[in-house]
């Protein structure tokens, strides 16, 4: 099986929603997605894109992705924060997965990053294993802190 790594496109957009929701399903939290079309257009090819993605691509069109966006460190600097990388369930294991990593941490370099960030779900034993493989940290003294649309909607500042 061929598969080309490549920087994404707009015209991708529909498989990579699919993608995250199948992402979604696997990480057991299918509802949770509520991003659409729409806003992945205008957010990542309107006036002000604030992510990128590269897509992994098969005869059969785009089998994974790695979205990613530049967050800031006020200790580091300009950081590359990787918000998902995602492999379609029945490819998984290939070397597709390392293939979309190498080439966001490429980006990463090329781009002057000071650091490289992401996370994991504790449970996801075969992608903790990877990133032990290839020398990450994984840090188990933060806590990771969200707000939802609605709880930053119903904060009184």
């Amino acid at each position: 099986m061929s598969v080309t790594v490549r920087k994404g496109t707009e015209s991708d957009l529909p498989q990579v929603l699919a993608l995250i929701q199948e992402l979604a399903e696997f990480e057991r939290a299918p509802n949770e997605v509520t991003n659409t079309l729409e806003d992945m257009q205008r957010d990542g090819f309107g006036e002000n894109p604030i992510f990128s993605f590269f897509a992994a691509e098969t005869a059969e069109g785009i089998v994974g992705i790695a979205l990613y966006y530049t967050a800031y460190s006020t200790w580091k600097g300009k950081t590359l924060y990787l918000e998902d990388l995602v492999v379609t369930e029945r490819l998984r294991r290939s070397g597709i997965g390392r293939k979309l990593f190498n080439a966001v941490a490429q980006e990463a370099k090329k781009t002057g990053m000071k650091r490289f960030r992401w996370q994991v779900l504790e449970w996801n034993e075969p992608a903790i294993a990877f990133y032990k493989k290839i020398g990450a940290d994984l840090d188990g003294e933060w806590f990771n802190c969200t707000m939802t649309a609605q709880q930053i909607q119903d904060y009184n500042a």
